[in-house]
């Protein structure tokens, strides 16, 4: 993938370090909703890189640590199942898209502040010139990035729940509402990481 007009466009007005914002879970039933933001060095094309849910599990993880080495930095921000019960899955997202460009930290572990933030179909309420992009993981390198990140580390967070809540199978599917997962939530209820405001229409 090499679609980085956006990217380029934003560079030639002046901008440096640009944010990369996507997000992960926000059709699960289950955990929070994850964002990322990556800071890419200009220019930079790593090859392979697209929307991470059209790569297979093993180059998704190749590629994560690809990012993780090139990029100047890389920030991550949840919202949990309570939050996103109180105010919806919208704001919870956007909350977590802002959590996550604030913590954007270099390998060094110091805070840069962007001076653009490219966001797939969302803004979030910062004091940084943004731009909201439908598809954003198809149409630009940066976002297709954090996209990779957000989905890997969501991933591993996904096996670790499993473990501690085997009956939902969240190895498998992740959380989202897959029969199995369906079936599991009407034989054994509702964990504390479930979203209750998703669960009216599985659990009587």
């Amino acid at each position: 993938m090499e679609h980085i007009s956006f990217e380029v466009d934003l560079w030639e007005k002046g901008y440096e370090n640009i944010a990369f914002c996507d997000e992960v879970g926000r059709g699960c039933l289950f955990g929070p909703v994850l964002a990322a933001a990556v800071i890419m060095p200009k220019g930079l094309i790593i090859d392979g890189v697209k929307d991470s849910k059209k790569l297979t599990h093993k180059k998704r993880e190749e590629l994560y640590e690809i990012i993780k080495q090139k990029a100047i930095a890389i920030g991550i921000g949840m919202a949990g199942p309570k939050t996103i019960d109180e105010i919806n899955i919208k704001k919870a997202t956007r909350l977590a898209m802002k959590k996550a460009v604030l913590s954007l930290k270099t390998m060094e572990k110091e805070l840069i502040t962007p001076d653009f933030i490219l966001i797939d179909a969302e803004e979030i309420d910062v004091n940084i010139p943004q731009q909201a992009l439908i598809k954003g993981e198809d149409l630009s390198h940066g976002i297709a990035a954090a996209s990779i990140v957000a989905k890997v580390i969501r991933d591993r967070m996904c096996i670790e729940w499993d473990e501690k809540y085997p009956e939902y199978g969240i190895g498998q599917h992740k959380g989202y509402g897959t029969q199995k997962h369906k079936e599991a939530l009407l034989k054994y209820g509702s964990s504390d990481l479930h979203r209750k405001s998703f669960l009216k229409k599985i659990i009587p």
